[in-house]
């Protein structure tokens, strides 16, 4: 088995803290390792280093060799810049058919989640394993425990076996009353963006609901072919449509199945996030610094500077050495939108 792990990403509603010198997966905000240091070791009792591949933009390529000082410098998959997840795993699809036999299997994991159950996790690599062999393409859908309106869905349909489903539909993100019904209906599942299909049926794929993608791997290819893997492809991967893989194949295709999965899953999407999944003093705050506190009560700080919080309560507040960021918890998603506004405004420097 191959493992394809995501790591092109800038993080923005991380911000301050990830920036576009050191994005989200880069930062140890979980555990002394970093979020892709992270994923890189759930694997490894399962995949070889050698058959794990990351795939990231051409400016973070140097980051990663940091922080995977093991991975050979050959699966490092290079992006000329980032796209979306459809040119981002073609992309990989075919670097990883020129090394391999065409019917090996790849898992495909973002870089920056967080899965507390890590032999439940591996488990399910296995029944993934036995699924994509019969050429089908694979998701894992998160069992929901609230109604979550942050996550798109899955619907599952018929039942396979005791493991797994065929898809039904999609959904994308809803609003709290569909998602309460998504809750209660029992057969909704949280789309965790993770994926595993034999190389050859996610290539076939390709070929047959993205056409555009498929014939710009074959001119790829050809540059490859003719100047090595370490050639400058960007003139043709700027002709990649820009959309999920979620769109472009998985709510096209017709051999889909979803596994339900239970293993603690978290996207680690945004600071109230983690302050979901952080553990938490005896008036639920998270700090993340030398705080002094009166009566507040259910924030998060990070800080080198020594804090002081009195009579607040629910507030994100997240220091670096440039900028101060304070959010209300329930709005720390939004983030995203201070980072709109500072490009709009050219304050590249704060990005």
């Amino acid at each position: 088995m191959i493992a394809l792990i995501m790591a092109g990403g800038i993080g923005t509603r991380f911000w301050p803290l990830s920036r576009r010198t050191n994005p989200k997966q880069f930062l140890n905000i979980i555990s002394e390792d970093s979020m892709l240091q992270m994923t890189v070791k759930r694997l490894q009792p399962k995949i070889k280093v050698e058959d794990i591949y990351i795939v990231t933009a051409s400016s973070q390529v140097e980051l990663t060799g940091k922080h995977l000082p093991c991975l050979p410098q050959e699966n490092i998959i290079i992006e000329p810049f980032g796209m979306n997840t459809a040119p981002c795993i073609a992309l990989s699809a075919q670097y990883l058919a020129r090394k391999y036999n065409k019917n090996e299997k790849m898992i495909v994991l973002p870089a920056d989640h967080l899965i507390a159950y890590k032999d439940d996790f591996l488990t399910s690599l296995e029944l993934g394993s036995d699924s994509a062999d019969k050429d089908n393409l694979v998701t894992f859908g998160i069992k929901p425990d609230y109604p979550a309106t942050g996550y798109g869905y899955i619907e599952a349909g018929e039942k396979i076996d005791e493991q797994s489903f065929l898809v039904k539909q999609f959904k994308e993100k809803p609003d709290i009353k569909t998602a309460e019904q998504f809750l209660s209906s029992g057969n909704f599942f949280w789309n965790s963006g993770m994926f595993m299909w034999k190389i050859e049926t996610i290539l076939d794929a390709y070929k047959e609901y993205l056409p555009k993608v498929a014939q710009i791997l074959e001119k790829i290819n050809v540059r490859w072919n003719e100047d090595g893997l370490l050639a400058d492809i960007s003139s043709e991967y700027k002709l990649m449509p820009r959309i999920p893989v979620d769109i472009g194949i998985m709510e096209q295709a017709e051999k889909r199945v979803v596994i339900p999965v239970d293993y603690g899953w978290s996207d680690v999407g945004s600071w109230k996030a983690l302050y979901d999944i952080s553990d938490k003093d005896n008036n639920n705050n998270v700090f993340r610094a030398e705080v002094q506190n009166i009566d507040s009560g259910s924030c998060y700080v990070s800080s080198s500077k020594p804090v002081a919080l009195i009579g607040v309560k629910n507030l994100v507040v997240i220091e670096t050495k440039d900028v101060l960021l304070i959010s209300s918890k329930s709005k720390s998603e939004d983030v995203k939108k201070i980072v709109e506004k500072l490009k709009k405004d050219g304050k590249e420097e704060l990005l």
